[in-house]
Parts: C-alpha cells; sequence; structure tokens
C-alpha cells in the first residue's frame, strides 16, 4: 500500500472517530429492563385510596415521602419486593388521576445514555430520589410519562427487602399496568423498537378493532397493555383504561376474601366474568375511579387465546 493511500485512510477513520464523538452518534447497548416496577395514580381523597389499598386489597405501605411542608408527597403500597403501587394527594382539583408508571433497569444511567442516543428528551444527569432509588423521567411520543427506576442501597427493595408483605395482600403479583395510548404506531416505535418489548397479544370485544395491544418486557414476563380508543375519553373511561392487574389464581375466592373487609365508600365493582383474553377477572374501583383488576393467571381451559387479526383503533391526539 502506497504511503499516500495510507495517509488518506488514517485521515478517514480519524474522521470517523471524531464524528461519533462529536456528532453524538455514538451507539450505546440497551440495559436490561426487568420489570414493570409501580404505576402512580393521583386522588382527591388521600385516607380514603389508603384504606382501599390497605384495608381492603391488604397492602402495607412501607415509605411515605413528605413535603418540605410537613404534607405528603407520596405514599407507597408494597406488592412485592419489586413492584409498587405510588399514591400522590391530587395537585389540581379534577385532574387526570393517572401520574405516571415504572420500568426497572439495572442500570438507569446506561438508559440514559442509550435513550439519549436514539433520540429521546432525557434529564442530563441520573438523579437519586427520596425514595434512594436511582430514576428519572421520560415521555412516550403520545404524551405518557415513564419512569425508569434502578433500585439502590437504602432504596425501597433493600432496605424493606423481604418485609411489608403480610399475609392479607390479595395478590403478590402485578402482571401488567395498563396505559392510554391514542396511536399505536407511535407507541411501539418507543416501547417495542427502542425499549425491546415484545408484542404477545392483541385483542378487543368487536373482533374488526383492536383495542387492547400487550407488550411484554424484554427481560421480564410482566407487561403494558396499550389501551387504544378512537374518540376523546371521559373521566370513567381514563380512570378505567390507566389500571393496575393483579393476578391470583382463583377470583372466586379473591372476591369471597374482599367481600369480607371494609369497603371504602364511593368504591365500586363488577361482577366476576370471563375476559376476551379468556381469563376470569373482576374489577374493583377507588373512590377517583381508578381501576384494579383482579384476573386469574390462566385461561379458563389452558388455551391461550387467539391474537385479534382487526384493526387497531385510533384517535391520535396526546393523552392529557
Amino acid at each position: 500500500m502506497g504511503l499516500h493511500k495510507l495517509f488518506l485512510l488514517t485521515m478517514a477513520a480519524g474522521l470517523t472517530t471524531y464524528c461519533m464523538s462529536s456528532c453524538g452518534q455514538k451507539e450505546y447497548e440497551r440495559p436490561d429492563i426487568t420489570g414493570v416496577a409501580h404505576a402512580a395514580f393521583f386522588t382527591s381523597d388521600y385516607e380514603n385510596t389508603c384504606s382501599f389499598f390497605r384495608d381492603f386489597l391488604g397492602y402495607e405501605n412501607p415509605m411515605t415521602v413528605y413535603k418540605d411542608s410537613g404534607k405528603v408527597n407520596l405514599t407507597t403500597f408494597k406488592i412485592n419486593d419489586r413492584q409498587y403501587v405510588e399514591i400522590f394527594p391530587e395537585r389540581e382539583e379534577d385532574s387526570p388521576r393517572f401520574y405516571h408508571f415504572a420500568i426497572e433497569t439495572d442500570d438507569a444511567e446506561a438508559m440514559r445514555l442509550y435513550l439519549k442516543s436514539k433520540g429521546v428528551k432525557v434529564p442530563d444527569h441520573t438523579p437519586k430520589g427520596k425514595t434512594g432509588n436511582y430514576n428519572y423521567f421520560v415521555e412516550d411520543p403520545n404524551g405518557v410519562t415513564c419512569e425508569i427506576v434502578q433500585y439502590a442501597d437504602g432504596g425501597q427493595t433493600v432496605e424493606n427487602y423481604g418485609k411489608a408483605m403480610p399475609e392479607s395482600r390479595i395478590s403478590a403479583s402485578m402482571s401488567h399496568v395498563g396505559i392510554q395510548c391514542p396511536d399505536l404506531d407511535k407507541a411501539l416505535g418507543f416501547y417495542r423498537d427502542i425499549l425491546g418489548f415484545t408484542e404477545i397479544w392483541r385483542g378487543g370485544p368487536d373482533p374488526a378493532k383492536v383495542k387492547w395491544v400487550h407488550l411484554k418486557a424484554p427481560e421480564s414476563d410482566q407487561t403494558i397493555e396499550l389501551m387504544l380508543y378512537d374518540s376523546e375519553p371521559d373521566k370513567a373511561k381514563k380512570g378505567s383504561m390507566n389500571h393496575i392487574c393483579l393476578t391470583v389464581d382463583d377470583v372466586f375466592k379473591a372476591k369471597e376474601i374482599l367481600e369480607s373487609r371494609p369497603f371504602p365508600e364511593g368504591c365500586r365493582m363488577t361482577d366476576p366474568a370471563v375476559g376476551i383474553n379468556r381469563k376470569r377477572q373482576i374489577n374493583y374501583y377507588d373512590c377517583d375511579g381508578t381501576r384494579v383488576e383482579i384476573m386469574e393467571k390462566e385461561t379458563i381451559d389452558g388455551i391461550p387465546a387467539e391474537s385479534s387479526k382487526g384493526i387497531p383503533m385510533k384517535y391520535g391526539k396526546p393523552v392529557k
């Protein structure tokens, strides 16, 4: 190889390296996403909602974070060592009840760099929150807030590991979190193409329309359920779409247990039924209409429900 050609190749390699570092084109690998960590909701009646999760559903609240004023900022209800529900007193009257949901990663800073390399707006650094965990928020293309969390020493899972999980818990597992999704294509571009979630099922009451899409976290069997719609939902529909799902072996047994407990004023429930996914389920709503779905782990006959081949519903306007 002539010296002139070698010089040109060396210069080209140097320019490529320079461009990757100076133009922000460095490739980052996605760290593991090890589960769906929590869902967070606002409430208009803090004590009533706490009673719903504590006295009725049977969960303990091992951590409450206070504002400088001494007022409650948030309280957590522990489902298991890696999953929680967060409750926030409302900040604005009659505002949406759903705040955000969280996915757990084993490296929040690596995830921040990875998301930034994919064009996702992220903070300038990875902070440590008041709960003791590393966390920050990103927004999906539909306007849904997704928290990235890494449990850390002194955080919820370490400090309370193996604790605050009484026998009274109606379920020890949150199989999925349901979130509003006005545009499926935009959602898939984020959760599937960037975060690595895998679509496992589509369904809906109308065979011609897809209303629900389940996406499995890449390093977990937990899912998010994208709740599709084609017109602006009212408050009640938002409360039903943005929900959590707790799994049990027997819905009727769960119903019997819950009927023995005080049902907070203003809450409501539905009768047990077999869903489109061929699993028995029952729904409970807190005083603000936020839904907690209790569903059996297996289908009624062990045969998985067929995925819908219908057309996904679409609204298009960002979530408000």
